[in-house]
């Protein structure tokens, strides 16, 4: 039992805001909301922590990769925090739902408005991105993480495969393998909702058939208590014509 205590105390720790790390392990990162799959659409969060003990963060650039470029790129507005995009022509046009496009998102600024993060804490800024890529396994994003002392940090370095992680590197973005019926999870989302509108026709019919017989059931109980009804007053009328007959 003390353990488990220990242990959850060591989880809440570790999940705080407050950051006690070394800078390796502090670095700007993005992380999937659910799954990152190939050719699909994906939410993406930038976590951008503070290293600094006497300065705050007021801006986080990220910028795009070039040799994956991402038809549809909206990021999701933060509180106290400006948005602004740029945007790039491209040697090739993307063709993406029987439409040329010609330029994508390069990158993406936010800049601090009565907003900042300030020491030990962190800030996640969410960004709705796609259609990932299908021939590549991961996409590197390039940050610049600016303080209120106007030092820039870098995180722009690449990680070598089976090496060790560089002093600044880049946030680097996982994609999972394609699903068997070829889609991302937005596809198979609007596939389960399809699902769900065909489960709800099928029961169409069958929640008709069983209305149909309820109301048959209940004309049935009517026309029986009516037939009743009518049998007791004839009944009634009967025995007092049969009583006044016998007084007589």
């Amino acid at each position: 039992m003390k353990l488990s205590r220990i242990a959850l105390a060591a989880g809440v720790a570790a999940s705080t805001v407050l950051l006690v790390a070394g800078p390796a392990s502090a670095h700007v990162s993005v992380q999937p909301v659910g799954e990152a799959a190939k050719g699909g659409y994906a939410t993406l969060n930038f976590k951008v922590p503070n290293e600094r003990d006497q300065a705050s963060t007021v801006k986080l650039e990220v910028n795009f990769p070039a040799d994956h470029p991402l038809s549809s790129v909206t990021p999701q507005a933060v509180p106290g925090w400006k948005i602004s995009i740029d945007k790039s022509k491209l040697d090739k046009p993307l063709e993406v739902h029987g439409k040329k496009i010609t330029e994508a998102v390069s990158k993406v600024t936010w800049t601090a408005d009565d907003s900042e993060i300030a020491p030990g804490y962190f800030q996640q800024f969410p960004v709705s991105v796609g259609a990932l890529p299908e021939d590549a396994d991961q996409l590197v994003f390039k940050a610049i993480q600016t303080y209120d002392n106007k030092e820039v940090v870098r995180w722009i370095e690449e990680p070598k495969a089976g090496g060790e992680e560089p002093d600044s590197p880049a946030p680097v973005l996982k994609l999972t393998a394609v699903s068997e019926d070829g889609h991302g999870g937005a596809a198979d989302d609007d596939a389960k909702e399809g699902d769900d509108h065909k489960a709800a026709d099928s029961d169409a019919p069958a929640k008709e058939s069983s209305t149909a017989a309820s109301s048959s059931s209940d004309t049935t109980a009517r026309t029986l208590g009516i037939i009743g009804i009518v049998i007791g007053i004839a009944g009634v009328a009967f025995g007092v014509l049969a009583g006044r007959r016998r007084s007589a």
